[in-house]
């Protein structure tokens, strides 16, 4: 008797006979492009919740004010991210992976782009705060759908011996994202008058968000609907579960899995976002000067990234991953005082965090993942994800921010002190089941 054929089957079929096998060059390539889109998405966003939003949307309060306003509507799209992962992964399930990155990645590009035509509150009162807060909210949505699991997966499926330099590829895309997301503020706001900036040119970049997206998509695709996706899908490391199948039998490594990376994704708004903003509010440093510095820093996170593949091949993920921690705890001691102390101080700051954030960064995806059931790798790894992004970083620039004003700038590093030790608890936590289950394994044979 035939059998029926789902839009998920279809997808493979696709694969096998529609296209070419693509090569692992080809797949890193399409991984490095649809991560640096969905970062340069990331970073137009955040750059303009710092020097734009709030006296677009928030010019009746203080620059400060507006700014922490501008942060909690920021933190709104970490929540409604593991939102979106339920719905895509019912999309996932019911018509297959094609459609879910499309609909997603559409979500996310409408979403971004209509930004660029966001009025001001002096145009149509607090109805902008709320198209700002509809529009994040939609960017979190699609974020969820977005991701396709090939960080985690592409390190589980590696030789055991290059593990870490296949986790460390789709991790390029932070810091690209965020030189080009720079470069073009940097431009922009060099270039024209503050008037003309801030009356079109901030809106350019959001555009340009949009091309980026569709040449992501189509990149994305290409990987989707390989022999080799297709494989991965049948031997049920890319099939979707569902959510409370998942959560009832893997919530205890998600939750480790989203411990684990504390460190990297607390550090990452504290070299990125915070930064800005501080040298925005309380400092005369131009904002252009300083997004030169972040992308000169970015440099160096690319060649830290990287090398943290080679690290971690030879002294193990986990390992590296706790040294990092442990050089993070360190730095958040000493390193917020830099931002005070001019140019010099801030780009001490940036290099040597963006150094710090490459090498925990770059393994920082999938740490955990080894442990999840097959059958349920994929759905764990994406809501894994996603609480490591809400509990690491969501609420960042906002907790820092808060803490900077009211006690200091030093008091900043207490976010990432608190990172720092999550990440080194969970990795102990996962040891110890690992052992555990070791010694599980001995006893019943």
């Amino acid at each position: 008797m035939a059998t029926a054929q789902t839009p998920a089957m279809a997808d493979i079929h696709s694969g096998e006979h529609g296209h070419d096998q693509a090569s692992p060059g080809e797949i890193a390539i399409g991984v490095i492009i649809g991560r640096t889109s969905e970062f340069f998405d990331f970073f137009v966003y955040a750059i303009a919740s710092v020097i734009v939003f709030p006296r677009l949307v928030f010019p009746f309060t203080s620059e400060l004010t507006g700014t922490l306003y501008s942060f909690m509507i920021f933190a709104l799209a970490f929540i409604a991210r593991p939102v979106g992962t339920v719905i895509f992964m019912t999309v996932d399930r019911e018509y297959g992976k094609t459609a879910k990155l499309v609909s997603a990645l559409f979500l996310l590009g409408t979403a971004t782009v209509a930004l660029a035509f966001l009025p001001g509150y002096s145009e149509i009162g607090v109805a902008a705060i709320w198209l700002l807060a509809l529009a994040r909210l939609a960017q979190g949505l699609a974020w969820g759908g977005a991701w396709d699991g090939m960080a985690s997966l592409l390190a589980l499926n590696a030789p055991a011996s290059q593990r870490g330099w296949y986790a460390m590829v789709p991790q390029l895309g932070a810091p690209l994202g965020l030189i080009v997301a720079s470069a073009l503020f940097a431009y922009f706001a060099g270039n024209l008058s503050a008037g003309d900036f801030f009356d079109w040119g901030w809106r350019y970049p959001f555009f340009v968000a949009f091309a980026i997206n569709v040449v992501a998509l189509f990149a994305r695709l290409r990987m989707v609907t390989t022999e080799e996706y297709a494989s991965l899908f049948e031997t049920r490391e890319l099939q979707p579960s569902r959510i409370s199948d998942t959560v009832a039998r893997e919530g205890h490594n998600i939750m480790l899995g989203a411990f684990a990376p504390l460190a990297s994704f607390a550090l990452f708004h504290m070299v990125t976002v915070f930064p800005l903003s501080w040298v925005f509010l309380f400092t005369r440093e131009s904002p252009v000067r300083f997004l030169i510095i972040e992308i000169v820093a970015a440099v160096f996170g690319v060649a830290a990234i990287v090398a943290s593949g080679i690290i971690a091949d030879r002294v193990g993920r986990k390992s590296l991953l706790m040294g990092s921690a442990i050089a993070i705890a360190i730095y958040s001691g000493f390193a917020p005082q830099l931002l005070d102390a001019g140019a010099f101080g801030e780009t001490i700051y940036m290099v040597i965090g963006f150094i710090l954030l490459g090498l925990s960064f770059g393994q920082s995806s999938g740490a955990i993942a080894s442990n999840f059931r097959q059958m349920y790798r994929y759905t764990a790894s994406a809501l894994t994800s996603d609480m490591a992004w809400l509990f690491g970083a969501g609420f960042a620039p906002l907790v820092a921010l808060l803490l900077a004003t009211n006690l200091g700038v030093i008091a900043s590093g207490a976010y990432l002190l608190s990172g720092a030790f999550w990440t080194l608890l969970a990795l102990w936590l996962s040891g110890q089941r690992e052992a555990g289950d070791m010694d599980a394994g001995e006893s019943s044979n």
